[in-house]
């Protein structure tokens, strides 16, 4: 499936820091601390990405992140009530996350990395539920997976050569 390169300069970015790590390398004269920053960008309009920002000082890592996740963005299809158009089930590494549709009213039922990236993409409504690994980076990327996979019903139709209505009905 190809996905479109989006241009993060039109964008107007918000961005929430998943977790910050200190890494320690030990070497001849001490330890080397540095630190990893998992940063999630969006518009809250349909447009999500992370990124991983790795820097002797805290700011720089996040300011890195920031950077790379803008790189990353991806389209995230919605129907009309701010949902996705159906379930489905994004993997990475030994992290699977499940996403299903919801009503209007629902709210973003997520546990803490899950969320972070549905409410920047901008879904209003919908259930999910983290399986295997709790490791947030992998949470994050997973949940980034399922939602690169979803397709809108239009462009079903336009797949299958086939009318928007023949495929609901």
């Amino acid at each position: 499936m190809k996905h479109t390169i989006i241009d993060a300069s039109q964008l107007e970015l918000n961005e929430k820091v998943v977790s910050i790590k200190r890494v320690t390398k030990v070497v001849k004269g001490g330890r080397n601390f540095r630190f990893t920053a998992l940063v999630v960008v969006g518009d809250g309009n349909g447009h999500v990405g992370a990124g991983l920002g790795k820097a002797a000082e805290i700011p720089e890592a996040i300011r890195k992140g920031k950077e790379d996740a803008a790189k990353k963005l991806i389209k995230v299809a919605m129907d009309d009530n701010a949902s996705i158009p159906h379930d489905i089930q994004g993997k990475f590494g030994g992290a699977s996350v499940l996403l299903k549709r919801a009503p209007e009213g629902t709210g973003v039922i997520a546990g803490g990395p899950a969320r972070s990236v549905l409410e920047l993409a901008g879904v209003k409504n919908i259930r999910t539920k983290s399986l295997g690994s709790n490791n947030k980076q992998n949470v994050v990327l997973a949940t980034l997976e399922g939602l690169k996979q979803i397709k809108s019903p239009e462009e079903v139709a336009r797949l299958r050569g086939k009318s928007v209505e023949d495929i609901r009905a």
